[in-house]
């Protein structure tokens, strides 16, 4: 198993597409034809991480952060960053960064993740995103109609909501006269030809572009592929942005603090007053500021995320409920997301959690 197959399933997953623009995720270090000996799984990747992969005997960190957001200009062991860079590459250490993409997936996401720990029902992505959906519509004679269908399904099309394998289909008829040059094989040249032939109409995610129209020529009996791509201003519900879900019993807000802090293994909350019952959760791992307007809107009662300034907080206007329980304790469930989308698929090397705490916040109580 090479590195290059952890990859695509964990794209797979969460596209790379997906990721903001702003992120850097993918493979930061290696080479994907390299094979895995063991991978190690972690929320931040720092010399510590990549000491313990050594020890381990792990030659790919999993990361969710990127350890390199922006161009390194020197190497001169001058911070962490070069130092964790350099020790991995002296180390033939590869390390791959899932980031934002992760974030924007709903079903094996980072806030999928929190969203079970809270034991959240009727989840939906709390700020779907808009435009990244695509109609493709393509032509093909009836009897490779179901072939060509598999071949999009296979590659990821069709998907609307919680449903899988959609498509249209139409029957019509398709004209075309072969010029010199064209294959014999279709059609006399120079004479216009009448085929019995079907439309099928899919829709994609704009990152799952190029593999399904390669999927689309592979399978495609005609040389020249007939098919039409529209952008569409449809959301797609299953990227974007945080996750609104309900409690499955209306809870107190003190009974909610102490729901949260249990489930998610907290020391300390910071949150603004709320004397209302708690039904409606919105929740973002990672700093979430961003979507408290989205939050609101959704009329969640109680907010959970992380890295609000000061004067941030006084934006809930009693509206809603903060809850602000740290960068790195929204995100750590996620080691635990990763573990297992990983060892389901792969048991032919280990799949380790990292037993180092890479959270530079530490709290005196």
């Amino acid at each position: 198993m090479r590195i290059a197959d952890v990859i695509n399933h964990l794209e797979s997953i969460a596209p790379a597409g997906l990721q903001e623009s702003y992120d850097n995720s993918g493979l930061l270090i290696g080479e994907k034809s390299t094979k895995v000996s063991g991978v190690l799984i972690s929320l931040d990747c720092i010399e510590a991480t990549v000491n313990e992969a050594i020890e381990k005997k792990c030659n790919l960190i999993v990361a969710h952060h990127p350890i390199v957001f922006s161009g390194l200009k020197r190497f001169n062991n001058a911070n962490y960053v070069q130092r964790t860079v350099q020790l991995a590459i002296k180390n033939d250490i590869a390390i791959y960064a899932i980031h934002s993409n992760l974030d924007n997936v709903y079903a094996s996401g980072v806030n999928s993740k929190i969203a079970e720990k809270l034991g959240l029902i009727n989840t939906r992505i709390l700020s779907p995103k808009a435009g990244d959906l695509i109609k493709l519509v393509t032509y093909c004679p009836s009897t490779n109609e179901d072939s060509i269908r598999e071949a999009l399904f296979a590659a990821g099309a069709g998907h609307i909501g919680n449903y899988s394998e959609c498509s249209f289909t139409t029957v019509g008829s398709g004209t075309f006269r072969a010029e010199l040059g064209a294959n014999p094989v279709l059609g006399e040249v120079g004479k216009r030809h009448v085929e019995n032939e079907v439309k099928i109409e899919v829709i994609i995610c704009k990152p799952q572009m190029n593999s399904v129209l390669a999927a689309l020529n592979e399978a495609h009996p005609y040389e020249e592929v007939a098919y039409e791509l529209y952008p569409t201003l449809n959301q797609d519900k299953n990227i974007g942005s945080g996750m609104l879900g309900e409690l499955a019993k209306e809870m107190s807000a003190s009974d909610f603090l102490k729901h949260l802090k249990s489930s998610m293994n907290l020391k300390v909350i910071k949150h603004t007053s709320w004397d209302k019952p708690i039904k409606r959760v919105a929740v973002c791992g990672g700093s979430g500021q961003f979507l408290l307007g989205n939050a609101k809107s959704c009329k969640a009662d109680v907010y959970v995320t992380s890295d609000f300034k000061y004067h941030e907080f006084f934006d809930a206007e009693n509206d809603i409920m903060i809850c602000d329980i740290g960068h790195y304790e929204s995100e750590k469930f996620t080691i635990d997301l990763l573990f297992d989308i990983l060892s389901k698929k792969f048991s032919t090397f280990a799949n380790l959690k990292t037993e180092v705490n890479t959270n530079p916040v530490n709290y005196f109580i």
